[in-house]
């Protein structure tokens, strides 16, 4: 049977979902403690009194047995411990009549297990438990001092202050949750050894002590019986090695990927992942204002005289919008976000960031929110406009947020953890491929529709980078590495999906639920472009952007996943750069050159065409019969009998009205599309100059 385990990854996030959890397992290891000391009370018994070791032994038969009633909320009725303990129980039956122990091979084999199991395992368990009670306080206090942090410039200092004992006391809290939770794992292991162990060791001590008791404990059946459960306690204690080694590298891990998680908001220097304007279910604690009214005499009625915000873990489900506080086990209703006219928007209260609102007109409710960060609050917000649009209700307002960007006011702004394709003159970054796009296309424009070459592929934008140059394998495959290990650590796992089409004018992405067009790129903006060296399904291309009064150019790179080969775009990309290249390049030609290629391409397809019709006229014919040679007359030749007579009407009259001729094709047709015919059918071209 499986082992339940804690999930420390969840230990940060602390939700009451695995608060509850948690609390199943306390319960556990208190039962467990209360049965472990009951079980060391049994051994006690034998040790004190040799007079008394017959109803000591029969007293811890019956506690094995017991083991089968107890309700630990991890342990099932038909485990496997509980049959072994049963075994137990019933050759401790058989030898309670003649059994005498010594007290040194006791305290041996019987009790040190025991007391080591109470007093090291039991013990840490407890004082870990208080140290996390302790831990969660202060980290709740620190966030408490951080999120009443008012706007003020002049406060940088205390809020600093007030942002590093938050760090301090996250970390803190994390690190001891997840030993705490570690220990409660292991204790899920030790419980079976420890347990065990002992009975056990005293099993041991009665063959070796007393040989009159050969009949009653000698047997081939408990002897098999114990080979057995000390290679299972073996394999239990390998199993708990190798878990507890893994723990420690899962705890390592964990505390690497989360150190950035520990800060309130992102550093500058981190690569910025925008806000996910397309959920439509989200989960985390939110601030909320809670209000107490008085009721005032006359018509003045209820008067707000007091506020407070508490922290609660708000979740949405069914169109719902829900809190629940720790001690809950289950969420309560805030508000119907089905109902008409529910709008969540930004808002300003009590000198507080991160504030936005929940307005619901029908029930005249105004519901304050906080969030921790800027990021969070634009998710948010566009998380619940989203459901609410979903619900079928049309609003008089546009409820969709612009999340707003991350600026820099460092020099680590023009390194490579900027992520912008743009930049405006305030230097704020900008997400290119904002999906609040308003310009809708019943089908691709006129240049899309002209174009030479057009191919549409299904990608999806994982981010984008400033880079420092225009082009480089290298440089491209660190931008993709940088902007997945950002993903990852910030646990950004859902992208938007978009339809790439690559044509010989531009490059779109293009929405494939509306035809909306999300971004465009010009070709002479695209610099370079390359396929993952390993991922097939990666792929990245770097534009050229010159701001509004800049003196040089910029240069961003965004990355895609697609679901066919990635060559397969960059081939795309290639093919409609070239033509684009070679209809520039056909543009700059003088007047007139390119009139005369085409009217000689024209001149010299109607010669290949002629000169294909004479080949399969001559293939077709046959050899005259004997007394038949007089029907050779009825060939179109010639009335010297030289040349067969063919014309190209068809090609002649075209560039005719074409106008690229200057004369009339009737001497093209007589001339050059009668050609002599030897008897090895060889065939002469007439020079060019003729045509």
């Amino acid at each position: 049977m499986a082992i339940e385990k804690l999930h420390l990854e969840d230990a940060l996030e602390d939700s009451p979902q695995t608060r509850s959890l948690l609390s199943v397992f306390e319960k556990d290891a208190m039962a467990l403690k209360k049965y472990t000391t009951g079980l060391h009370n049994c051994c006690q018994r034998i040790m004190k009194a040799q007079n008394e070791l017959c109803a000591a032994t029969q007293s811890l038969s019956q506690h094995l047995r017991d083991f089968e009633i107890q309700k630990f909320p991890l342990e099932s009725d038909d485990s496997v411990l509980s049959s072994t303990l049963k075994q137990f129980s019933s050759y401790l039956d058989d030898v309670s009549s003649i059994q005498q122990v010594l007290s040194a091979q006791f305290s041996e084999t019987m009790m040190y297990p025991l007391s080591r199991f109470l007093q090291a395992d039991l013990e840490e368990v407890t004082t870990l438990c208080e140290m996390f009670q302790l831990a969660s306080n202060e980290h709740d206090s620190a966030m408490s001092r951080y999120m009443r942090l008012p706007k003020k410039k002049d406060s940088e200092r205390h809020r600093q202050e007030c942002g590093e004992e938050l760090y301090l006391m996250r970390k803190k809290f994390h690190q001891t949750s997840l030993h705490y939770y570690s220990s409660l794992n292991a204790l899920q292991y030790k419980r079976k050894c420890s347990l065990l162990e002992p009975i056990m060791g005293y099993l041991h001590a009665q063959r070796a002590f007393f040989q009159m008791g050969q009949d009653a404990v000698g047997k081939k059946e408990i002897e098999d019986f114990l080979n057995n459960i000390s290679t299972s306690v073996q394999g239990v204690q390998q199993e708990m090695k190798t878990e507890t080694k893994k723990t420690v590298e899962l705890i390592d891990t964990l505390e690497q990927q989360s150190a950035h998680l520990y800060h309130a908001e992102p550093m500058v220097d981190m690569p910025y992942i925008p806000p996910n304007t397309n959920l439509t279910q989200k989960a985390g604690y939110l601030f909320v204002r809670r209000g107490k009214h008085i009721q005032m005499p006359g018509p003045i009625g209820k008067q707000l005289i007091a506020t407070k915000w508490e922290r609660c873990f708000f979740f949405t489900v069914g169109g719902n919008l829900m809190s629940q506080s720790r001690d809950q086990l289950a969420g309560s209703l805030v508000l119907d976000l089905n109902e008409p006219g529910v709008l969540a928007e930004p808002h300003e209260s009590d000198d507080r960031r991160f504030i936005f609102q929940v307005v619901s007109p029908k029930t005249k409710r105004n519901i304050v929110l906080q969030a921790e960060n800027e990021r969070e609050k634009d998710e948010w917000i566009c998380t619940l406009n989203n459901i609410v649009r979903e619900s079928g209700y049309v609003k008089d307002k546009n409820p969709q947020v612009k999340p707003k960007e991350r600026t820099s006011s460092t020099s680590s702004a023009s390194k490579q953890g900027s992520i912008s394709p743009d930049q405006s003159s305030s230097s704020r970054r900008i997400n290119p491929f904002d999906q609040s796009a308003n310009e809708v296309l019943d089908s691709l424009d006129s240049a899309i529709d002209n174009a030479t070459f057009v191919e549409s592929f299904v990608v999806r934008f994982l981010g984008s980078m400033e880079v420092p140059t225009d082009r480089g394998e290298r440089l491209v495959q660190e931008t993709m590495r940088q902007i997945m290990a950002a993903r990852a650590i910030h646990n950004v796992f859902k992208m938007t999906e978009s339809r790439l089409v690559v044509s010989s004018e531009c490059m779109r992405l293009i929405d494939p639920s509306n035809n909306t067009v999300r971004t465009q790129f010009a070709l002479a903006d695209i610099s370079f472009w390359a396929a993952h060296p390993e991922n097939t399904r990666l792929f990245a291309f770097i534009t050229r952007t010159k701001p509004p009064g800049a003196t040089q150019s910029t240069f961003s790179c965004h990355v895609f996943e697609c679901n066919i080969s990635a060559d397969e775009i960059c081939l795309a990309i290639g093919t409609a750069t070239k033509l684009a290249f070679q209809a520039l390049m056909q543009r700059k030609l003088p007047p007139g050159v390119g009139k005369e290629k085409k009217v000689m391409e024209k001149i010299q397809h109607v010669k290949t065409r002629e000169k294909n019709i004479l080949l399969q006229n001559i293939q077709q014919l046959e050899d005259a019969p004997e007394g038949e040679e007089d029907n050779l007359h009825n060939l179109p030749l010639s009335p010297d009998g030289k040349y067969l007579v063919l014309t190209a009407t068809d090609e002649s009259e075209d560039l005719a009205e074409s106008g690229d001729l200057a004369q009339p094709m009737e001497n093209l047709t007589v001339q050059s599309m009668q050609q002599p015919i030897s008897e090895d059918l060889d065939i002469e071209e007439e020079p060019e100059s003729e045509a």
